[in-house]
């Protein structure tokens, strides 16, 4: 199984704030839906929850420890294990801070948006070890009242 984690990190370890991403950055949105196009995202509830609705063209696995929770368009998943089995050969986790917890170690690749900055938020991951080894990187510049950011590809060292 391909497993490939997608997720942007402020230069803090900030991933989210109040359920959203604390920047606005209209070309990481646009790689994050052409990456996922077409396949299963693994992602937790509250993750999930933060759509408006689900997104098209993908498939919603959501892992909760709730199992009377249902939503329309998530398929749920009670374990890690269960959610990888049900996502088929390639899948895309999508967060949050405990789901990339769980499924980091199973992961072959990690696409990355480093954004170059500071940000409050209530939503923190700690930085990539040394397990991992980047293999491109696409740098822009700061755009407006945007940050600064790349696109970076890491795989597992061997």
């Amino acid at each position: 199984m391909a497993l490939t984690a997608i997720l942007a990190r402020a230069t803090n370890g900030t991933i989210g704030r109040e359920g959203a991403l604390p920047w606005h950055l209209p070309a990481d949105l646009k790689r994050f839906k052409a990456l996922t196009m077409g396949h299963a995202m693994i992602m937790g509830r509250k993750t999930f929850e933060s759509f408006p609705a689900p997104l098209p063209g993908r498939r919603h696995i959501v892992l909760t420890r709730d199992p009377s929770w249902r939503a329309e368009g998530a398929e749920v998943a009670p374990s890690p294990a269960k959610a990888l089995a049900m996502a088929g050969p390639e899948a895309w986790v999508i967060g949050g801070a405990q789901v990339f917890a769980l499924l980091l170690p199973s992961c072959d690749r990690v696409e990355l948006t480093e954004v170059h900055g500071d940000f409050a938020g209530d939503v923190t991951m700690p930085p990539l070890g040394g397990e991992w080894r980047e293999i491109a990187r696409e740098e822009h510049e700061a755009e407006a009242d945007r940050p600064a950011f790349a696109f970076v590809t890491l795989v597992r060292a061997p």
